[in-house]
């Protein structure tokens, strides 16, 4: 159940990939982050959500006051031999949930009076049924914005990660044993509770954004393509799968589980939102997302939370 030792091996895979293939992306990636960047008051404390190793992050750009927060333990370390900045940094799970279905999945997948595994498929409906009562809640996260107030936020490819990083977990928790329903064709009761748990954790730690009233840069991945079919993407619309051509039909995955980010955001205008194709590895494309929502009064904000929230 070690959290910190699952982040750095999904980072260390991440970063094994061939990175010829990435050079559009990083290039994008980079220009929109050294723009927010660029843009933040430097009075101000500025967060960097997901700094990982600094790959798509133009630390020389960030001002003084920048702050990194990714729960890899090495990450750091890796952005101080990328760009010889060794800022603030915290090791937290931005989800505030991992620890919690970690923990969840590891007991039920054991027998209490042996630690044997039990019986996957009665372990797994067990955790499906169980999954459906955690609640997510990005408090480290909340509590770091009270108290430094930042003026200026971004997110480096980082949400569109946590649904990985809670299926990786329960694998683990079954040491070998796959959780997941063998056929494709049937309904997954394991798999359809962790999308769920998913999408609580994406509009969990939104909100939290939204009430920060910080200069929001969020850059994740919006959609997930299979196959080596080509695709391009058509003008900008409201929905990424609106935007897919291609040859032929495609196999694609929501690893925001639902989730649209713009439609979280309302009562904030969006000055900036971009898609652009990035070939990860071959067979795997993903459709990237770019979106720059401007301040707002976190007070005034988080009494529009709690009215939306408090029944009429």
């Amino acid at each position: 159940m070690n959290l910190a030792k699952d982040l750095a091996a999904e980072q260390r895979a991440f970063l094994g990939r061939d990175k010829g293939r990435w050079q559009d992306h990083l290039a994008r990636a980079r220009a929109f982050l050294g723009e927010g960047l660029a843009a933040a008051d430097p009075a101000a404390p500025v967060l960097i959500l997901g700094a990982g190793s600094g790959l798509e992050v133009p630390w020389d750009l960030a001002p003084a006051s920048a702050v990194g927060w990714d729960g890899d333990p090495w990450s750091r370390v890796r952005t101080f031999l990328r760009h010889r900045r060794f800022p603030p940094w915290v090791f937290q799970d931005l989800t505030g949930g991992l620890d919690e279905l970690a923990a969840l999945a590891w007991r039920t997948a054991r027998q209490p009076w042996s630690g044997r595994i039990r019986a996957t498929r009665v372990a797994t409906r067990r955790l499906a049924g169980l999954a459906a009562s955690l609640d997510p809640r990005p408090e480290p996260l909340r509590a770091w914005i009270r108290l430094h107030r930042p003026g200026t936020i971004l997110a480096a490819n980082l949400m569109g990660q946590f649904g990985v990083v809670a299926q990786r977990l329960v694998e683990r928790a079954f040491q070998g044993r796959p959780p997941w329903t063998p056929d494709p064709e049937l309904p997954d009761p394991l798999e359809q509770a962790i999308h769920a748990w998913t999408a609580r954790a994406v509009r969990a730690w939104l909100a939290a954004l939204l009430e920060s009233g910080a200069d929001l840069w969020l850059i994740h991945d919006r959609g997930v393509i299979f196959g080596s079919v080509p695709v391009t993407l058509g003008p900008m619309e409201a929905s990424w799968l609106a935007q897919l051509r291609a040859a032929g039909p495609l196999e694609v995955s929501d690893p925001l589980c639902g989730v649209e980010p713009a439609a979280e955001f309302k009562g904030r205008p969006i000055s900036r939102h971009h898609r652009w194709i990035w070939p990860v590895a071959p067979g795997q494309t993903h459709v990237m997302e770019a979106m720059r929502i401007a301040s707002g009064n976190p007070d005034e904000i988080l009494m529009q939370h709690v009215s939306l929230l408090t029944p009429s």
